[in-house]
């Protein structure tokens, strides 16, 4: 209270001005609105600059806090037989202390007051440096005052950190090799990036306020997200992936869109591809192309031999040609096996309950039984055929490896609110190699020919979802896990 009493007596003082931790802080003491003018006080009601009613019921109980010892005071001092100066002095003296206590009791209770709304009013005013004198925990006046410093520097903290992420965003949506626009509820361009600008080949200042419409972007506006789409703008030509969001301004919806030109990233991917395939393909064909050279070579000499030395030919010739029809035939199932990847339709989707998909498939399989754990009762919409050949695939595959180790295999779903997941488990020996797992026609089976995974990760892709494999680590074997999206 001594540093209240302290903000009190210096009331007509200017405010101190301090350097602590770098930032200025300023110790406001409480003065009068009326007697000390300031744009906080300026902004504040008219009946402000008056005696208020808390003011007047201040002063009031004050007075009639000290009333009963005046009363007395003043019947003793004329009931004593003074003479007249004397009760005419005294009782003024008495008159006198009684209110001018009063009075400076009012203002001891009124000008702490003042000091939290002129606070409080920069605070509103967005001013976070003004600090009050007198923050104590061990007093309550004290502690108010220190409960308004602590709030002031938590918002001016909490700005700081907001104008340093909006200079980072500014920053960033400037530099960024993406178009970004933000649209209102009514499709009018609020916001458009350096990117966007030269997309448009217009000043943001133009593009703002025009309609999607009119800046050639209403197509981009509807339609699933995220797509790919051809498009033509002024300021370039390709393939754009389009994305959308939605978030709220002012309370007010806005749509977020983003295009970013992936043309030569698919370019780079489809060198790749081309790559890859025609490594595969020259591999295999050449595989299959040697041992008929080799033979046909072989043939073309037994031909040229005397027919007199030919006596024994026939038996070769015969062999020589299954050889080259095996080949041959190796050759056409391996090009119908490529063909097969390259054209696997668009999921044909129905309502389909994992429950009796997972059980069908599993009762296909006979060289072992496999085990299903029922999991949450879930239908959703799917391709039913291409998710059995994805479920047998895998169920063959964990079934194989069991039977090496003569352990076991198994079948399990879970769901997530907005996620299936569909998990086959072996106790088989093991992923061995898991980096060439879904590299096309790469098999580590005899008989296998390399394309069930990747036709099975297709599938899985297809549905919006993904396929992945590994080892397991509470014991031995491999976990295949399908992940499908499924409505909420």
């Amino acid at each position: 209270m001594d540093d209240a009493r302290s903000a009190a007596d210096a009331a007509a003082a200017p405010a101190d001005r301090k350097t602590e931790a770098g930032a200025e802080r300023i110790e406001i003491r409480a003065s009068p609105l009326a007697d000390r003018p300031s744009a906080f006080a300026s902004r504040l009601p008219a009946f402000a600059n008056r005696p208020s009613t808390h003011e007047r019921l201040v002063f009031r109980l004050t007075l009639l806090a000290g009333l009963p010892g005046v009363a007395i005071s003043m019947f003793l001092l004329w009931r004593g037989g003074y003479s007249a100066k004397v009760q005419w002095t005294f009782g003024l003296l008495i008159i006198g202390c009684w209110l001018i206590t009063a009075l400076v009791l009012r203002e001891r209770v009124i000008r702490p007051l003042q000091t939290l709304s002129n606070m409080l009013a920069a605070l509103r005013e967005g001013d976070y440096s003004i600090r009050a004198r007198g923050a104590d925990r061990e007093d309550a006046l004290g502690l108010a005052f220190l409960e308004s410093n602590l709030l002031g520097e938590t918002l001016r903290t909490q700005r700081l950190g907001a104008m340093e992420a909006t200079a980072l965003l500014r920053t960033v949506m400037s530099e960024i090799d993406v178009a970004v626009f933000a649209f209102d509820e009514e499709d009018r361009v609020r916001l458009a990036n350096r990117a966007a600008e030269r997309l448009l080949a217009q000043a943001s200042e133009r593009l703002l306020g025009k309609t999607a419409e009119q800046v050639g972007l209403a197509d981009q506006l509807q339609g699933a997200t995220p797509r790919t789409m051809d498009i033509t703008f002024p300021g370039g030509a390709g393939r754009w992936e389009v994305r959308r969001g939605s978030f709220r301004q002012d309370g007010r919806p806005h749509t977020l869109l983003v295009l970013a030109d992936v043309s030569k990233t698919l370019r780079e991917e489809e060198l790749q591809a081309w790559q890859r395939i025609v490594r595969v393909l020259s591999h295999e064909i050449n595989n299959s192309l040697a041992p008929i050279k080799s033979i046909t070579g072989s043939l073309l000499a037994l031909m040229e031999r005397p027919s007199s030395d030919r006596s024994d030919d026939a038996d070769d010739l015969r062999r020589g040609l299954t050889v080259i029809g095996g080949r041959s035939e190796a050759l056409v199932r391996f090009m119908s096996a490529y063909a097969r990847l390259a054209k696997l339709p668009a999921p044909n989707k129905a309502p389909l309950d994992v429950g009796t998909w997972v059980r069908r498939v599993a009762a296909l399989e006979t060289r072992m039984k496999v085990v299903v754990i029922d999991g949450p009762t879930t239908t959703f919409r799917a391709d039913g055929d291409q998710l059995d050949q994805l479920l047998i695939n895998l169920v063959r595959n964990a079934v194989d490896a069991s039977l090496e180790t003569h352990g076991s295999a198994r079948i399990r779903w879970t769901r997530q609110p907005d996620m299936l997941s569909v998990i086959v488990e072996d106790e088989g020996p093991g992923l061995a190699n898991p980096t060439n797992l879904f590299v096309p026609f790469f098999t580590t089976k005899p008989q296998g020919s390399g394309i069930g995974l990747v036709l099975s990760r297709q599938i899985a892709e297809a549905h919006g979802g993904s396929l992945s494999l590994e080892n397991r680590i509470d014991r031995r074997g491999c976990v295949a896990i399908v992940r499908l999206p499924v409505e909420s």
